[in-house]
């Protein structure tokens, strides 16, 4: 048999001790030991709690036993005085009887007497009789709730106390209770009836589901027992239905929800109003009443109970209380008539309530109960978490409200009883639920506003991380070069039913979500989209929430309501709606105060990475876009509507001014176009800081080479010349042809300058740039180049030190700041400026420049070094791009494509095909006029390579080609015909 390890040991195991010692050694035995000690310490504390707790009730047990054992003794003793007491009795009766017989014959007096005294004990003993009973017809009466009953018969009850001295103490009938010892415990035990019939009474008036009779019955049973007044009845209805208010607002419901007790809180006010015109309303003498609503209960049910029957009308109003007891039982005949036609009575005459006194006492009670109902509905309503449930809850009031129970004579009792009409929703709950609406939107948007920040702290901590030597984040690089989104291909870069749903269609849907070549068209990343994604879908389910409280297009589940209920229910929509609309515009301004946050923080650190600054930048600028759900939580049901007015921004300006147009605007569609604005000044802010830091990091670069002195650094960054022949007259007339030198290039620092300028701005989705950055960058580096420029030729024109611009030098840095200005020199928005406008400074610097080179040689060199700019500009438009603008510096395409215009930049097809317009190289040009003119120009060929076809790689040789073409006739120019914005399209 297997050895059970000593801590699996049961202590009821246990059979012999000595066995221990042979299976566990000492140190086991011992934990087994503390193990039994310790149970045997616990069983011991449980029979004391035990015992503890059992000893108060075997006290009372015992004490109990005690009271029945002399109760059961002293019933036993008695019934024991009272058969000897009729023992006693029989022996004296026989006793006269025999001792009449003896004598023969008895007097007519003693007869008589004998007779009264006979009559006299049958009518003690009936009452006596009567008096054992009302005792259960009380009990009865209570427990079927017919406190009237129960209050008639205490009544009567007091009054055979009164007629049977039993308790005044009189000693005409003292032997009575000496020989009746039960009536002792009766006469005790009835005092305790008035203070049980008062208080059930009392709670019958709190109850919502009882009838207007059974008020009236309670009413006027507190009136016969303490005397009171109607005016005092109709405080203690009111009271009493204050407290049930109270109860039901303050303590817990087992087993109901919100909208039960908010239910049954509208219920009790509706029908306490009811009853009071049901039970103490009397109308104006002479007014028909409306036999649809009973009125004046509480002085009908009075007059019934307290009025002595007609003679003719033994059914009449006036009701006996032993009328229906008269036809049970032969000992009834022996009650005296005071007792037969008992009728309670009140200490003073019942004066009706003056319409005055109701009015003002239940202006007075529903003033009172309106700090309770807000206290307490307000409680109840912490415990609605969403909108839906809320609404639920406003539904079930208003379908209780407009039910016909309530509804239908509403009017008229409120008219009657306050002489003005009462609404409950407008005048109690509507500004309650406002209330709860306005805080579950707030708490949602705080917390849309603070995971928003979150999402935002999150993404542009893993922008910023730190990536391994070598590796990259593949957020960073997203963010900072799009090209790898841009043309990386994915699932999503096409919707599913492109292929038979038109984008017009598309377009117009507002679920429907834009495709991934949209997306990369406006050169939003991953990143971006995901944080709009999140928090559109935010915003989706608090929309969906508040739907619920709002009415719906369609009718929805409310179509089947009256429109006036509808147009009462959905009052407040505009207010529900201006909560939603401000509460998100608080939303998005913090998740704007943040990426400001972040950009301001930036600022201190320029040196640093720029993705997170090109993330917030895109963000701002795509949130309007990317979230169709804010542009709805804003404008509300304008949002939705396909004929809802647009406003640019330019007019969203001319309102904020002031504008006539204001008023065919409404205040939500100026909030959308202020919240658009902000969220462009924050990204024209990101990209500023973007092209700040941009436009310093590469003319820091550019400094450095135009600041080298040294003879080998500047013929490191020059480039080869143009010879040119040119023919002058002589002082004899005679014709001299001599040979110049002029830059056809700028220097290899202005080139790689603008061609990495050009470069980061397609890095970063130059496409997508809003104009206003793409101009200030460029405006930007342009004055900090110009800077440089100014420093040099101060350099240049100290005195003290020795000039290192020589006039070759000063006429390549001319050729290279007039190219600066033709390349960066943008145009403005609003096209006020001249296209060739040149800046102020650009001109004081080459006037600086030009002050280095001959006066003669310069009047020479300008037309060439300007038909020289003039090319460079157009060859090198393709390779800046962006830069120059699309209208720059070319007029737009003729409207006849046929038409040849000469250009010796780039050919173009002769045949309109599918692709058309696009561009061929230059070595199709050269061959197609070696062999013939009319051959077919749109098969590009290629050029055989040569021994020096690495020389041919080198920047600007490309340059000397085309300009050695000059005089070749060329195809019309590209730039003319437009095509790469249809491509854009």
């Amino acid at each position: 048999m297997a050895v059970v390890p000593a801590q699996s040991l049961r202590v009821s195991e246990i059979r012999d001790p000595g066995a221990l010692f042979e299976r566990y050694h000492t140190e086991e035995i011992r934990a087994i030991e503390r193990r039994v000690r310790g149970e045997i310490e616990q069983k011991k504390e449980e029979l004391r709690q035990m015992v503890g707790e059992r000893y108060r009730d075997l006290i009372d047990a015992a004490d109990t036993i005690g009271e029945m054992r002399q109760c059961s003794e002293s019933v036993v003793r008695s019934i024991q005085d009272m058969y000897r007491y009729c023992s006693a009795l029989k022996q004296g009766r026989s006793l006269s009887a025999a001792a009449a017989a003896a004598t023969g014959s008895g007097s007519k007096l003693h007869e008589q007497t004998q007779r009264q005294s006979q009559e006299k004990f049958y009518r003690m003993a009936s009452q006596i009789k009567l008096l054992l009973e009302i005792p259960e017809g009380i009990w009865s009466a209570m427990e079927s709730s017919q406190y009237l009953r129960a209050t008639q018969l205490y009544l009567l009850c007091c009054h055979l106390h009164s007629q049977l001295h039993l308790d005044g103490g009189g000693p005409q009938y003292s032997p009575v209770l000496a020989r009746f010892p039960i009536l002792v415990r009766q006469v005790a035990a009835a005092g305790h009836f008035r203070s049980t019939i008062l208080l059930e009474s009392k709670s019958l008036l709190r109850g919502r589901a009882v009838s207007d009779q059974a008020i009236a019955d309670a009413l006027v049973s507190t009136m016969l027992l303490e005397g009171s007044s109607p005016r005092q009845a109709l405080a203690d209805f009111l009271l009493a239905r204050k407290a049930s208010i109270h109860q039901l607002l303050t303590q817990p419901q087992h087993g109901a929800g919100i909208k039960a007790q908010v239910c049954s809180l509208v219920e009790l006010l509706t029908t306490t109003l009811y009853q009071a015109y049901a039970v103490f309303y009397l109308p104006p003498e002479g007014k028909q009443l409306d036999p649809c609503l009973s009125c004046g209960l509480l002085f009908s049910t009075l007059e019934g109970v307290t009025s002595a029957p007609s003679a003719g009308e033994p059914q009449g109003r006036g009701k006996k209380v032993l009328l229906e007891e008269m036809a049970t039982g032969s000992w009834f005949r022996y009650l005296p008539s005071s007792v037969v036609e008992f009728q309670p009575s009140l200490r003073s005459l019942a004066q009706p309530i003056q319409r005055e006194q109701l009015r003002d006492s239940l202006q007075q009670w529903i003033d009172t109960c309106k700090e309770d109902i807000r206290d307490g509905v307000s409680s109840l309503l912490v415990y609605v978490k969403s909108l839906k449930g809320l609404a639920a809850i406003r539904d079930a009031v208003w379908d209780l409200l407009t039910s016909d129970s309530i509804s239908q004579n509403w009017s008229v009792v409120c008219q009657r009883l306050l002489e003005h009409p009462l609404a409950f929703w407008e005048d109690f709950l509507q500004q309650l639920f406002l209330q709860r609406l306005q805080a579950l939107t707030q708490e949602a948007m705080e917390g849309i506003s603070s995971s928003c920040r979150q999402l935002l702290a999150t993404s542009l901590r893993e922008l910023e991380t730190q990536a391994p030597p070598g590796a990259t984040s593949r957020a960073a690089m997203l963010e900072g070069d799009v090209a790898s989104f841009l043309w990386a291909e994915s699932p999503g870069d096409l919707p599913s039913d492109a292929a038979w749903v038109s984008a017009s269609l598309r377009g117009s849907s507002a679920s429907q979500q834009p495709s991934g070549l949209s997306m990369k068209a406006r050169a939003i990343t991953p990143c971006v989209q995901s944080f709009c994604a999140t928090l559109d879908s935010r915003l989706r389910l608090q929309l969906d929430d508040l739907q619920h409280y709002l009415p719906s297009e369609d009718g929805g589940t409310n179509g089947n309501l009256p429109s006036s209920s509808r147009a009462n229910r959905f009052t407040d929509a505009g207010v529900v709606e201006e909560t939603l609309r401000q509460r998100c515009l608080v939303c998005v301004r913090e998740v704007v105060a943040c990426v400001r946050s972040e950009l301001a923080a930036t600022r201190s650190f320029p040196d640093g990475p720029t993705a997170h600054v090109l993330f917030m930048a895109r963000l701002c600028q795509s949130m309007a876009v990317l979230c169709p759900n804010l542009k709805q939580c804003i404008l509300g049901k304008q949002g939705t509507s396909d004929n809802a007015p647009t406003v640019t921004p330019r007019q969203g300006r001319k309102l904020a001014k002031g504008s006539t147009k204001a008023a065919e605007v409404s205040p939500a569609q100026v909030a959308w176009v202020s919240l658009k604005e902000e969220l462009l000044s924050c990204s024209m802010e990101a990209y500023r800081v973007w092209s700040t830091a941009l436009s310093k990091e590469l003319v820091g670069r550019f400094s450095t080479k135009l600041h080298a002195h040294t003879p080998g650094s500047i013929l490191e960054t020059a480039t080869s010349w143009e010879e040119l022949e040119i023919q002058e007259e002589a002082e004899s007339g005679s014709s001299v042809t001599s040979k110049i030198h002029l830059p056809v290039q700028p220097s290899w620092y202005v080139q790689s300058l603008l061609f990495h300028l050009c470069l980061e701005v397609n890095r970063v989705g130059g496409h997508a740039l809003p104009r206003l950055t793409l101009q200030e960058l460029l405006r930007t580096c342009m004055d900090q180049v110009v800077s440089e420029y100014e420093k040099l030729i101060q350099d240049a024109q100290n005195k003290d030190a020795p000039s290192s611009v020589t006039q070759n030098r000063a006429l390549q840095l001319l050729f290279d700041i007039r190219h600066f200005g033709a390349a960066l020199n943008m145009r403005l928005e609003d096209g006020k400026a001249p296209r060739h406008a040149q800046d102020p400074r650009v001109l004081k610097v080459c006037d600086g420049l030009e002050g280095f080179i001959d006066p003669f040689d310069l009047d020479v060199f300008t037309p060439h070094l300007n038909s020289n700019l003039t090319r460079l500009s157009q060859r090198t438009s393709v390779l800046l791009g962006l830069l120059c603008g699309p209208e720059r510096p070319f007029t737009p395409r003729a409207s006849s494509i046929s038409s040849q215009e000469h250009s010796n930049i780039l050919p173009l097809a002769s045949s309109q095909i599918r692709f058309g317009l696009l561009p061929l190289s230059m070595s199709t040009a050269r061959k197609t006029k070696a062999t013939a003119r009319g051959a077919d120009v749109t098969r590009p060929l290629v050029t055989p390579t040569s021994p020096a076809a690495e020389e041919t790689f080198r920047p600007g040789n490309l340059f000397r080609q085309l300009a050695n073409q000059e005089e070749e006739a060329a195809a019309p120019s590209l730039f003319k015909l437009g095509w790469l914005s249809g491509m854009s399209k």
